[in-house]
């Protein structure tokens, strides 16, 4: 459970989930050149995919949030965000950095950084939300995601929604 940016009250990701066939947590530093290289990209995914059972979730890390709003500029961002650090010095004390030495990112402050959720194969409760994922170490390749996203999407026709 972590702080939504918007309204700062805490939303946890298994009720970001509920009714969605797919979904992407997609981690970020505010400041990060190649994040502002993704936001477009992820940006074009979710408005392509998100009336089929795609979602996406942004993690916002290592900046204030104000310039996380301030990125994301007056309308806001087009998916929901929570904030899971606000400074540099939180880098290797957040569970994105822990997710991150599992998966072998090696990159300083892995940035973007995204990982693809199946809803219906997630455990309902506790802390461990999925043992299965797929992860993209950096940024996504617009194509590659694409394709990805409309076959897992093709493919997952019955949606189970994990329970909050």
């Amino acid at each position: 459970t972590l702080n939504d940016l918007v309204s700062n009250k805490p939303v946890s990701l298994r009720s970001l989930m509920q009714g969605k066939k797919l979904v992407m947590v997609l981690y970020f530093a505010p400041w990060c050149p190649n994040w502002r290289n993704e936001a477009p990209v992820a940006a074009i995914l979710y408005d392509k995919y998100k009336s089929q059972g795609f979602e996406i979730v942004g993690v916002s890390e290592y900046g204030a949030r104000d310039d996380t709003r301030n990125f994301f500029g007056p309308t806001g961002p087009p998916y929901s965000v929570v904030v899971e650090s606000e400074t540099r010095d939180d880098r290797e004390k957040t569970p994105h950095f822990g997710y991150r030495q599992l998966t072998g990112d090696t990159r300083k402050w892995g940035s973007p950084w995204n990982i693809f959720l199946e809803p219906s194969k997630c455990d309902p409760s506790g802390d461990v939300l999925t043992e299965k994922a797929w992860v993209v170490n950096g940024e996504l390749i617009e194509a590659d995601a694409d394709k990805f996203i409309h076959d897992r999407l093709a493919a997952n026709a019955v949606i189970t929604p994990c329970k909050p």
